[in-house]
């Protein structure tokens, strides 16, 4: 049992570490991503700049794969494992009394955002990867912004992505902050801790949900 206990915080620590790296990723990305409605000038530097930077290419990139996979893989065994606990008889379990609706749903939503991503990866990294290493198209800095703005044309791909990015708030407004409880944090910065995680989990996603909506309204007219 004791052997358990242990797998199971290691993983706890783990997906905690993997998810706050994440967090930093959201806060890079929606900060370029709002570029795009203040300075499509900007927003295509700095999406050039991504795009051909070798240390984002070959370093970061990898990473950031590589998290989204620990991540999602060590949530969905959690949750496995959770569920083997309730399964046990002498375990009495009250979903409700014994946790949020968000904690105990977190499964569903981190499988909705999984999908999500898919479909974010084929709108923009595999565009991407087809445009320079398939197609060899030669470098154009002044692409990024018609390409985004096109991506968020189709009235059903922006609503994706709305739906999604309100579930991702749900998913931040119980992971941010048990992530840090999962390592361990827990002193007199606790109570600021958890404020801050839930501002967070409320105005990034909204920002998210701003670009989107925002240029699926302000289409480029040709």
């Amino acid at each position: 049992m004791s052997g358990l206990i242990k797998s199971s915080i290691a993983r706890k620590v783990v997906m905690a570490l993997s998810g706050l790296f994440l967090v930093i990723f959201l806060v890079l990305h929606v900060t370029i991503n709002l570029a795009s409605v203040v300075s499509p000038d900007f927003f295509n530097e700095a999406s050039h700049f991504m795009g051909y930077n070798p240390l984002v290419q070959y370093l970061m990139q990898p990473i950031l794969i590589i998290g989204v996979i620990v991540h999602f893989v060590m949530g969905f065994g959690l949750e496995l494992q959770n569920k083997r606990a309730r399964g046990i008889s002498y375990v009495k379990y009250s979903g409700a009394a014994n946790a949020p609706w968000v904690s105990r749903n977190m499964i569903y939503s981190g499988l909705v955002i999984l999908a999500f991503l898919g479909l974010h990866f084929y709108d923009f990294w595999v565009h991407e990867m087809t445009y320079k290493y398939i197609e060899m198209n030669p470098e154009n800095p002044t692409r990024y912004y018609a390409e985004t703005v096109e991506k968020f044309a189709p009235f059903w791909r922006t609503i994706i992505y709305v739906i999604s990015f309100v579930l991702l708030s749900l998913h931040l407004w119980h992971g941010f902050s048990s992530s840090f409880q999962s390592m361990g944090v827990n002193n007199k910065y606790t109570p600021a801790i958890k404020s801050f995680t839930k501002i967070f989990a409320v105005v990034v996603p909204l920002a998210f949900v701003f670009i989107a909506l925002y240029h699926h309204l302000n289409p480029i007219t040709h």
